[in-house]
């Protein structure tokens, strides 16, 4: 049965989970209590937030993938792959990544109690945090069967662009600070490897126990 998280990748994932899990956590305390783009945020959202069309077409798209009819529509694609390939393990990481990361930023959401237009509560982007999750997890079932150098190089850069991809879309909408999105994505980075590793763990001990 296919790992959820390959030996190959286990380095670069946990290097990943590290600085995205402290550089969540950092994110959050620098700009609790916060409603308005200050430092980085003041910089990032003139330059990100582009305007017209076909930009805004392009983040309504992106932004879909984590509105909840886009996200069983994006789950269902990815447990079909899932299926079709053979990766109960991926499916299994993929469901549990995405819900422990949709339940820790919209749980972290009150705690940070940033806001956005006044009243819209923004750290961390559950969003982000979504998309990142299902395709760091997909990602290390394609590229498990890859060299350890170029396919943790590929992981890092597949889900790097993912997470900015979503970012740039909220802040084109003006849904979430620049900021915010990095601290979802934070989240996921943190999140997955962990929920890999345990179904990998779990998967072993229920066979071994059959």
């Amino acid at each position: 049965m296919k790992p959820a998280l390959p030996t190959a990748l286990r380095p670069a994932a946990f290097v990943l989970a590290v600085i995205g899990g402290f550089g969540a956590l950092v994110l959050g305390l620098v700009y609790a209590g916060t409603s308005g783009p200050t430092g980085l945020d003041a910089t990032l959202v003139d330059a990100l937030a582009w305007s017209g069309d076909p930009w805004w077409t392009i983040a309504t798209v992106i932004d879909f993938v984590g509105e909840p009819v886009g996200a069983i529509v994006t789950m269902a694609v990815f447990l079909g792959w899932c299926w079709f390939s053979r990766r109960p393990r991926t499916a299994v990481t993929g469901v549990v990544a995405a819900l422990v990361t949709v339940g820790l930023t919209s749980g972290l959401k009150p705690l940070t109690g940033r806001y956005i237009h006044g009243e819209f509560l923004a750290y961390p982007s559950g969003h982000t945090g979504f998309a990142a999750a299902l395709t760091f997890t997909a990602a290390l079932g394609v590229l498990g069967g890859l060299r350890r150098f170029p396919a943790s190089v590929l992981l890092v850069v597949v889900v790097v662009v993912a997470g900015l991809a979503m970012g740039w879309a909220q802040v084109t909408m003006g849904a979430h600070y620049p900021t915010d999105t990095l601290g979802g994505l934070g989240v996921a980075l943190a999140v997955v490897p962990a929920a890999a590793l345990l179904t990998d763990k779990g998967a072993t001990r229920s066979s071994n126990t059959a």
